[in-house]
C-alpha cells in the first residue's frame, strides 16, 4: 500500500501520463509517399495534461498515473512536478512509459495518431483500495479512460457514494466503451463529436443532433454534458435545464494538440470557483484559445494572468 502523505487538493487527475511525439508535415500531407516534416517531443497524457493545465491556472492538483522505470518516465515526472503533485503516480518496473505519436498536417490539424499504452494494462483491481486516501482527499476528480473498465467503474461508484464531484473525459471512441452503462454520480462528462456519437449511439450531423446526443448521455446519470465541436466551440446541456453553445472567435492555430485538455482544466476551474455552467465553459474556451496559439501540448503561456486576459478579450462583453 502506498503510505505517502496525503493532503487536501482541488483536483486529482487519474489516467494517462505519456510522452507525446508530434510530427508535422511542412506541406499538405500526401499518403503513400515521403513527407518533409518536423518533429518534437512533448509531455502528454490526458490526465497529466489536465493536471498541469489546472496547476498552471492556480488549482492545487495531483496526478495518479503509471509510468515506466525508464528515462521517458523520469523526464515526464521531472517536467510535471513544478505544477502538479506527482507523488501518487506509480513507477512500474518492466514496462515502458506510454507514448502517443500524432501526425499533423501543415495546418496543425491531426491526420492520424498512434498510442502505445500497454502499461495501463498493469493497473490491477486493488488499485482503488491502494489509492483510496488520495482519491477521497480531493475536492474533485478528473478521470480519463486509459485505465481498465473495472477500475473506472470503481472510481465512479466511489464518487457516487461519497458525493465527490467527478469529471470524465473519454479520450477516444474505442476507450469510451470502457464506461459503464450507468453514469450515476458523474458530475461532468466532456467529450468530442465522435466520442459523443459513440456514447449516445446517435449520428451527429446537425446542430440539434449535438443536443440530442447530450440528452441521451445525460439520461445515463450525468449532471452536465459538454460536447466539443472543434473550431465551432462547444455545446452544454445540464439536468437542471441549462443548455447553450459557446462559439469561440477565430484565432491563428499553431497546433490543436492539448487544446481539449486545457478546455477541461478551465471548465473545472470555473466549476470549483462556483461559476455557472456557461461561464465555466467560457473559462474553458479561454484556456483552449491560449493553447491553440502555441506549439506546446500544455502551453507555457497558460497562467492565471493570461487566462484573465483571454477571458476579458473574448467574453467580457
Amino acid at each position: 500500500m502506498n503510505m505517502k502523505e496525503t493532503k487536501i487538493i482541488d483536483i486529482i487527475c487519474i489516467g494517462g501520463a505519456n510522452v507525446d511525439w508530434k510530427i508535422q508535415t511542412l506541406k499538405p500531407l500526401a499518403y503513400g509517399t515521403s513527407n518533409p516534416a518536423i518533429s518534437a517531443k512533448t509531455k502528454g497524457g490526458v490526465a497529466r495534461n489536465v493536471a498541469e493545465s489546472s496547476g498552471r491556472i492556480g488549482l492545487k492538483t495531483s496526478l495518479l498515473s503509471y509510468v515506466g522505470a525508464d528515462t521517458e518516465g523520469e523526464w515526464l515526472m521531472q517536467n510535471t512536478k513544478d505544477f502538479v503533485d506527482v507523488s501518487p503516480t506509480e513507477i512500474i518496473h518492466g514496462e515502458s512509459t506510454g507514448t502517443y505519436t500524432a501526425v499533423l498536417d501543415d495546418d496543425g490539424e491531426m491526420a492520424v495518431a498512434f498510442a502505445n499504452m500497454s502499461i495501463y494494462n498493469e493497473v490491477k483491481e486493488y488499485f482503488f483500495e491502494n489509492n483510496i486516501r488520495h482519491i477521497q482527499s480531493a475536492k474533485m476528480i478528473l478521470l480519463d479512460t486509459n485505465f481498465p473498465a473495472k477500475v473506472i467503474g470503481q472510481v465512479i461508484t466511489s464518487c457516487k457514494n461519497t458525493g465527490i464531484p467527478i469529471c470524465i473525459t473519454p479520450v477516444s471512441v474505442s476507450k469510451a466503451d470502457k464506461l459503464p452503462d450507468s453514469l450515476e454520480g458523474v458530475t461532468w462528462l466532456i467529450a468530442n463529436h465522435k466520442e459523443a456519437e459513440a456514447l449516445s449511439k446517435l449520428e451527429i450531423t446537425s446542430e440539434g443532433d449535438f443536443y440530442r446526443a447530450a440528452e441521451v448521455i445525460m439520461k445515463k446519470g450525468v449532471e452536465k454534458v459538454v460536447i466539443t465541436r472543434g473550431e465551432k466551440g462547444l455545446i452544454y446541456f445540464t439536468n437542471n435545464g441549462e443548455a447553450g453553445a459557446i462559439v469561440p472567435p477565430s484565432v491563428p492555430v499553431v497546433d490543436v494538440t492539448g487544446s481539449g485538455d486545457s478546455l477541461i482544466a478551465g471548465i473545472l476551474f470555473g466549476y470549483l470557483k462556483g461559476l455557472s455552467t456557461e461561464d465555466a465553459c467560457k473559462i474553458g474556451v479561454s484556456c483552449s484559445l491560449i493553447t491553440l496559439q502555441t506549439s506546446d501540448t500544455v502551453s507555457s503561456e497558460l497562467n492565471q494572468q493570461s487566462l484573465q486576459e483571454s477571458f476579458k478579450k473574448y467574453f467580457s462583453n
